[in-house]
């Protein structure tokens, strides 16, 4: 084979790679159509209780970390400022507009190691599981950069109603 055509061969692979990861996302994205994040603003007169610089890992189906959920401005890992208030979580992730998560939606709040495409240390994850507007329980993961896991999840386990998901 001369080598024209073993990069003709390598490219036409590479191609078809592409159009199949493009196919599957594009199911994905129709599959998960239905659920919307809740993109609002902080309630007036709220006040911040704490504030987190994280990582966004993933928005997934409640208790299986390894099925993304392909929800609009949540598909993606990116950088996150998580703002927790006496009202609910804030969570402003780069470029999509800001979510809030009303304590009313808020369902429980631990730590997590395994979370689709990231593995971290012992409970080194934030896992913040939440109430769509169907009531569909999903699991939305944070790595805090500044600040430990424990102190992020503790921070939001302090303003739910009943303290459920973390231990004291």
């Amino acid at each position: 084979m001369t080598r024209e055509g073993a990069l003709l061969i390598t490219v036409a692979v590479a191609l078809v790679l592409l159009a199949l990861g493009v196919w599957a996302w594009a199911r994905r994205t129709r599959r998960d159509s239905a659920i919307a994040a809740p993109f609002a603003e902080v309630p007036a007169g709220a006040t911040t209780v704490a504030a987190f610089a994280t990582l966004y890992v993933a928005t997934t189906r409640h208790g299986d970390p390894l099925e993304r959920l392909a929800v609009k401005g949540l598909g993606f890992r990116s950088r996150a400022d998580v703002s927790v208030t006496d009202a609910g979580v804030a969570i402003d992730i780069t470029g999509q507009p800001r979510m809030f998560l009303a304590t009313a939606r808020i369902a429980e709040v631990d730590q997590a190691t395994v979370a689709i495409d990231r593995v971290v240390e012992r409970d080194g994850l934030v896992r913040l599981t939440w109430r769509t507007d169907d009531a569909t329980l999903v699991d939305s993961f944070f790595r805090p950069q500044d600040a430990s896991a424990r102190s992020l999840a503790d921070a939001v386990s302090g303003i739910l109603p009943t303290q459920t998901g973390t231990e004291a």
